[in-house]
């Protein structure tokens, strides 16, 4: 691989060996995809996705104890994933037990990203890409980040460039300011191989849409037309869509990026050129759609069971969204005779998201109405034995994949917890 004097320096030792280690451990990473050199970092802040302090993790806070002491911290700040726990949101006492010892390291572990360098205490978020929070890279960035719905939200909406790191690796490219070179980086990485045309009759479901195409694509690159009829440009609509089909993507298959034609950045300059000469078509139809719905397993103990909780916001919600839902359930509890939600419901933000949000009188008006307003992250909340038995429902796709809640789209999930479906 060749590298830069800099980047040798640093290799070779000159400025720590804990820093050598780490650019050691990155050649090595490229030299296994075949990178044929080391890029600089451009994007000002990263993205860390390890947010969670779990007790089992110690070789993860050793690996940091030493970092630290070596002097080898973050050459930019980072922005990192949600915390796993608040107390706002609802647990029984025995599931308060058991979070205590799972997540007994968590305030070390704060301590730990304060002194490597975490933007703030309020950018504990998936959604870093937020104007509140203030990680937005520009067109062309390169990035060292991981968390599979921030990286290809960076990719595909924003024209960033960066690979599917996995976590500490996201920390490394930091630390030494240099990522490799391949993937998602390149030129060629980024064009498309499969051309998808969405004919549908009425404008998808983000997440199933993106459930769809993650599952038909897996790791590579598809191009989408026919979403232009839906938006005109990326407003703040377009790019909450956005965030939620592709995090789609990327869970339900391994998506790092998509195009949307005459939407997304490079789409809009380049159009179908993006395509590689033998690229694959694939029709997505309305009956693409409930077939892909029908398929989602429900690994429910009790499938009849009556839900006991509903999360709103995987990734979290955006400033728009957390108002619309609101206008949403406030109108459905008045339609149905209702004043407060019929199971407990947490709507999820990123701190900064929340806390403006918190300050309007909708947000007033949804918590008297029973719902949780919170900064958490659903998915660590869910991943774990006591709250996997409980019967959860989300219309996050993402949370679905990776734990046993059951999946409703988003009119159906607004019936059930106000009381308008049994």
């Amino acid at each position: 691989m060749e590298l830069t004097k800099r980047q040798q320096d640093i290799l070779d030792g000159k400025e720590g060996d804990v820093k050598a280690k780490v650019m050691k451990t990155l050649v090595m990473y490229g030299e296994t995809f075949g990178a044929p050199k080391m890029v600089d970092i451009t994007g000002e802040y990263g993205h860390l996705v390890t947010s969670f302090g779990l007790s089992v993790m110690k070789p993860v806070y050793d690996l940091m104890d030493t970092l630290i002491e070596g002097g080898a911290l973050s050459s930019q700040k980072f922005s990192v994933d949600p915390r796993p726990l608040e107390d706002c949101v609802p647990r029984n006492f025995i599931q308060n037990i058991f979070f205590k010892v799972m997540y007994s390291k968590q305030a070390d572990y704060d301590k730990q990203l304060r002194t490597l360098g975490i933007m703030s205490d309020d950018a504990y978020t998936c959604t870093c890409y937020m104007d509140e929070v203030g990680n937005i890279p520009e067109e062309g960035d390169i990035l060292s980040w991981a968390e599979s719905s921030a990286v290809v939200y960076a990719n595909s909406i924003l024209g960033a460039r960066c690979n599917r790191n996995s976590g500490i690796l996201d920390l490394f490219g930091s630390i030494v300011g240099c990522v490799p070179y391949f993937g998602l980086l390149t030129d060629d990485g980024r064009k498309a191989d499969w051309l998808v045309e969405v004919k549908t009759s009425v404008r998808p479901e983000a997440q199933l849409l993106g459930s769809a195409i993650g599952m038909k694509v897996m790791e590579q690159v598809p191009y989408v037309t026919g979403m232009d009829k839906y938006f005109k440009g990326l407003d703040d609509e377009a790019k909450a869509y956005f965030k939620d089909f592709g995090a789609a993507t990327a869970s339900n298959g391994a998506v790092g990026l998509y195009h949307i034609e005459n939407l997304t950045p490079e789409a809009n300059k380049q159009g179908r050129s993006l395509l590689r000469e033998n690229y694959m078509t694939f029709i997505i139809d309305d009956a693409v759609l409930e077939e892909t719905e029908k398929n989602y397993p429900v690994i429910w103990k009790d499938r009849n069971a009556s839900p006991k909780l509903a999360f709103i916001g995987c990734p979290h919600l955006s400033s728009q969204q957390l108002e619309d839902w609101s206008d949403r359930i406030d109108q459905a509890l008045q339609k149905n005779g209702r004043s407060k939600v019929a199971i407990k419901t947490v709507m999820t933000a990123a701190p900064a998201v929340m806390e403006d949000f918190k300050k309007s009188m909708k947000a007033q008006r949804i918590q008297k109405a029973g719902v949780v307003l919170s900064h958490i992250c659903p998915l660590m909340y869910m991943n774990n034995p006591k709250c996997a038995s409980m019967p959860v429902i989300t219309c996050s796709n993402k949370l679905r994949t990776y734990t046993s809640a059951k999946y409703y789209k988003e009119d159906d999930l607004l019936k059930v917890i106000t009381g308008g479906m049994a």
